[in-house]
């Protein structure tokens, strides 16, 4: 499986979406607040170019926003 990480803020509706998929079909991630953590939103801004969340890196492949087709085919997963 590859390394799974979500950069999300705790009040974004989309975020608990796509971390509640993920947490459904068994998928270990890191969750980085980046309203907690100013390192990790500069690092998400130059991985995806946006400062919306959710950001999702699969793998070193970045997903901006709750794109449930593209998740699950970069993970591997029937959805």
């Amino acid at each position: 499986m590859p390394k799974v990480r979500v950069f999300s803020t705790p009040f974004c509706p989309y975020c608990l979406t796509l971390k509640e998929f993920l947490k459904e079909r068994e998928i270990d991630f890191e969750d980085i607040d980046v309203t907690e953590n100013e390192i990790a939103l500069d690092e998400m801004v130059k991985k995806s170019g946006q400062t919306a969340v959710p950001v999702i890196e699969i793998g070193g492949q970045v997903v901006v926003g709750f794109e449930r087709d593209e998740i699950s085919k970069l993970l591997g997963i029937e959805d």
